[in-house]
């Protein structure tokens, strides 16, 4: 069961300029993981969690809102894995 999340540096940066609601839906995403897992918060219809296409395909992202995406990566790191989040970015429409 994948519990633990890593947050890239980059993710961070990108995170303080988001409105603190946005910061705050991330963290209970976070809690989420930490609590029941990544593949039960995936069933939780709330994230709209989805695989990415094309240039990021391996990638997930995650909704925290109709425009702010968390986008991140499973790593397995000599059979531990974890998920790094790559980036928390708007959405273009």
């Amino acid at each position: 069961m994948i519990r633990v999340v890593e947050i890239s540096r980059q993710a961070l940066k990108n995170l303080k300029r988001t409105p603190l609601y946005i910061q705050e839906k991330f963290r209970a995403w976070l809690m989420a993981v930490d609590k029941i897992g990544l593949l039960e918060t995936r069933k939780s219809p709330g994230w709209h969690d989805e695989p990415l296409h094309g240039s990021r395909q391996g990638q997930r992202s995650i909704r925290l809102n109709k425009q702010w995406r968390a986008i991140y990566v499973i790593v397995d790191n000599d059979k531990i894995k974890f998920i790094e989040v790559i980036e928390v970015t708007p959405h273009d429409y």
